[in-house]
């Protein structure tokens, strides 16, 4: 099978790691631009394809580009934790679908930080394989695992589960895939909750004058904790205080 790769993040350095080491064939490699890489350059090292086979994932509409794409004939395409939607002039180029895979338990948490709405929302964590479709991660399914929420996890702890949960997924999956015998659940639009990224900005801000429940306030403070990033905070005198948890378990008490 001819794969179109595309790709950002860990997992999608792993999951393509993986396929080489399956000998599979790797025809051509999408990646972000560089200024909106994580791990691009293991991606493009490991693809291991010349330059006129990789391409930036910001032109993928740009007729030439697609034509590029189109000569090297590939039967599928897929997208693990790529960042750009992807239009049916591209999908319809392969035969065998375009899949993608999205750290969330679908169909909760489409779209953007699936680890933060998970913890805020109290929507139930996990990965999803599915095909892509015109929506926006709302193709049929074509696997998922759940991953259990606990007390102490942060929005970084909740991503580094489902990091690995992703990469497990993808592994066990990808046979059943390649020799198509997959059976689909397909998704209903009335179904599940859906994030644009600009949404974490409306929970970002702690108004010190507002009421939250203690448990809204914690859920919000430790899904927003994720270092280096900033997170929530509160505003004093025009300054913003930003805030971060640590949780840890208690010892167990001996009778």
């Amino acid at each position: 099978m001819r794969i179109l790769y595309l790709g950002n993040n860990w997992v999608g350095w792993q999951a393509l790691t993986w396929l080489k080491q399956q000998g599979e064939n790797i025809v051509g490699l999408v990646v972000h631009p560089p200024n909106k890489q994580k791990f691009g350059e293991e991606i493009i090292q490991t693809a291991n394809l010349p330059a006129e086979k990789v391409f930036d994932g910001s032109q993928l509409r740009d007729p030439q580009v697609l034509d590029s794409i189109h000569a090297l004939s590939p039967d599928i395409g897929i997208s693990v934790l790529f960042g750009y939607i992807l239009r049916p002039a591209f999908l319809d180029m392969f035969c065998n679908g375009c899949i993608n895979l999205h750290p969330a338990y679908l169909p909760y948490n489409r779209g953007a930080y699936p680890n933060v709405w998970s913890i805020v929302d109290g929507t139930p964590a996990g990965t999803t394989l599915h095909y892509i479709d015109k929506g926006i991660d709302t193709g049929a399914i074509i696997a998922q695992h759940q991953v259990a929420v606990a007390p102490i996890d942060t929005g970084e702890t909740l991503y580094k589960k489902l990091e690995m949960a992703s990469l497990e997924l993808f592994q066990e999956t990808w046979l059943l895939i390649r020799q198509g015998q997959v059976n689909t659940i397909r998704q209903l639009n009335s179904e599940g909750t859906y994030h644009a990224t600009k949404d974490v900005a409306a929970i970002d801000a702690i108004d010190l004058d507002k009421q939250y429940t203690a448990r809204e306030l914690l859920n919000i403070l430790r899904a927003r904790t994720f270092p280096p990033y900033p997170g929530a905070y509160f505003e004093i005198d025009g300054r913003k205080v930003y805030l971060q948890l640590t949780l840890r378990y208690g010892e167990s008490e001996e009778n």
